[in-house]
């Protein structure tokens, strides 16, 4: 199906047309649309334009009012003020908008015009550590961009880029070589958490003992050495060993994905070594070129406006002194290869707002290099989780929360509510709920944020059935669906003819908005906006529910039409959720 005008995009296009017809000088002039408290909307263009014209804007906004033709959207338009035109819609015209929303599967939201391929490097873990609070936003901000490009039409191809390559595989590989049992295990019967945690213990053993021989044995750090250059060279046994400590985190990078619902597909991790065999030509182009100079033996990029705190430059290192690799080497061998091969248009990175600085010399880097065309590459910089004391969020010993510790203790947060409010739920219903409530909550806590901006993490508000939170939302969701389940026969249907109730009208009006909310999310990479609206959605929901009685109502029509309104509102909930990554329960 066709995608459905918003009753704001049917209303600028009547304004516009009007102001063409009454002023042809005027050209194509924004009417500045917006919604308004005093009416529906208000369009604020003719100031501007009466300036331009040096003309009257009341006069000017008159004659563009008695050039709008009879129509059946707009039922009153007004000029006040200076200038301004208050414009109210027909109850007609918006149930008429809603109910070919209804008819549709995407519920009118369109396609983007002009849909291209865009490479999101999000997530990021290390090989051989655990995943910490530090991952969250990045695998929840990218998971719920990705989700709202899709729905959009965009091609979009997933990159976690895994730290799996340098010197600590020396270590680790070497350890192994030695004690080859280390990471031996009994087939992995058990399944999901289970499993994942296993692994990373089996790590976690592996590192300490490998750490603690390197610290303590110049021999050991010898041979560890030696296994790096051997690892680099692709020497077939190392190789092996190296592939069983990635595998093994793997599997428990997969546990964690499934516990905080995020779909991660192996072909998408993709990490540093991928780019390894590319890294000697990115040096010997980017210094045949001249984009980059040796400095000491290092080579360098240079930047007029990055200087240390002494006043000297300081550079991108591309190439260390002893002839190894850094982040930006791989880093530039990613665009290249993102750009070149897989034929991005956009390029994002979810990555920690402290490295901002890194990225943009690197996007530079590659820009003066040729490999990237201006304004191509974004990083969607990211905030810091903070603890109730406002600072970054740690253990009280000091240490950095281990991600999935902070995911079963929401869940057990949640399960305390579930229990409070569950009626008809079983056991295993609830803590099935739980996880549904819980996992959300961390998310939309995240996501209802923007993402520059640091936040507290604060479970006890997370998991509140009060305030902007997904809980609130879930029961909002909940709360239609049992609605429906005692509607027996009635059943939802549009009724253009009837006089809408404010808080119908409230209600209507909102949900109209959602498809344009959805494009304005897609163009900045702001899910934030999504999580507002859907708040506003629920919470407008609430006086409905409580002045406009839907099964007690007092005509069939009105009860249909009413059950219409429930239905799309839950429809709405089910898919803005859904794209920020969050379940909609149909019980709570």
């Amino acid at each position: 199906m066709a995608s459905v005008p918003s009753l704001a995009a049917t209303v600028r296009r009547r304004v516009s047309e009007a102001l063409s017809a009454a002023l042809p000088e005027a050209g194509s002039a924004d009417p500045l649309l917006r919604r308004s408290d005093r009416a529906d909307f208000q369009a604020n263009g003719m100031l501007a334009l009466a300036k331009q014209l040096k003309g009257n804007p009341r006069e000017l906004a008159a004659k563009v009012v008695g050039a709008i033709p009879a129509n059946d959207e707009i039922r009153d338009i007004e000029v006040s003020g200076p200038g301004f035109l208050n414009i109210t819609v027909s109850d007609a015209a918006v149930v008429r908008t809603l109910a070919a929303r209804a008819a549709d599967d995407r519920l009118g939201v369109p396609y983007a015009e002009h849909p291209g391929t865009t490479v999101i490097d999000y997530s990021q873990p290390n090989v051989a550590k655990e995943m910490h609070v530090g991952h969250l936003r990045s695998t929840v901000i990218g998971d719920a961009i990705v989700h709202v490009l899709e729905h959009r039409g965009e091609r979009v191809i997933r990159r976690h880029h895994i730290g799996d390559w340098g010197t600590q595989f020396g270590m680790l590989i070497q350890y192994l070589t030695e004690h080859p049992t280390e990471l031996d295990h009994e087939s992995d019967a058990s399944a999901g958490t289970e499993q994942g945690e296993a692994a990373m213990a089996r790590l976690n053993r592996l590192y300490k003992s490998s750490r603690a021989l390197f610290d303590s044995d110049e021999k050991f750090k010898a041979r560890a050495r030696d296994r790096v250059v051997q690892l680099q060279a692709g020497d077939e046994e190392t190789l092996a060993l190296w592939h069983k400590i990635v595998d093994e985190s793997k599997t428990y990078f997969q546990a964690v994905y499934d516990e905080l619902d995020v779909e991660i597909h192996d072909a998408d991790i993709v990490g540093e070594s991928a780019y390894n065999d590319d890294l000697q030509q990115i040096v010997k182009d980017l210094e045949e070129s001249g984009v980059a100079v040796r400095s000491d033996g290092a080579l360098c990029v240079f930047f007029d406006d990055v200087k240390g705190p002494d006043g000297n430059p300081t550079p991108l290192i591309v190439q260390k002194s002893n002839g190894g690799f850094g982040y930006a080497a791989t880093d530039l061998a990613a665009i290249r290869d993102r750009v070149g091969r897989l034929h991005a248009d956009t390029l994002l990175y979810v990555v920690d707002a402290r490295q901002a600085l890194h990225f943009r010399m690197v996007f530079e880097t590659a820009q003066r290099a040729g490999w990237l065309p201006e304004g191509t590459a974004k990083q969607l910089a990211f905030g810091t989780v903070l603890g109730k004391d406002g600072k970054p969020f740690k253990t009280r010993e000091g240490e950095t929360i281990r991600l999935v510790d902070l995911l079963d203790e929401a869940t057990e947060r949640a399960a305390v509510v579930v229990r409070e409010k569950a009626q008809d739920l079983t056991e295993e219903e609830i803590q099935d709920r739980a996880k549904q409530v819980g996992i959300g909550a961390v998310k939309y806590a995240d996501l209802s944020n923007s993402m520059t901006r640091d936040y507290v993490f604060d479970l006890d508000r997370m998991v509140s059935l009060q305030g902007d939170t997904s809980v609130y939302l879930q029961y909002a969701y909940a709360r239609i669906r049992s609605i429906f389940r005692k509607a027996g026969d009635h059943r939802p249907a549009p009724h253009p003819e009837l006089e809408l109730a404010p808080a119908e009208r409230a209600l209507a009006l909102h949900l109209d908005e959602f498809g344009d909310t959805l494009a304005a999310v897609a163009e900045e990479y702001e899910p934030h906006k999504l999580a507002a609206y859907l708040y506003e959605l629920a919470s407008l929901y609430s006086p409905f529910y409580e002045n406009c009685p839907v099964l007690k109502a007092d005509t069939d029509a009105e009860r249909e039409n009413r059950l219409f309104l429930c239905d799309l509102t839950a429809r709405t909930l089910h898919q803005g959720m859904a794209l920020l990554g969050i379940r909609t329960p149909e019980r709570l």
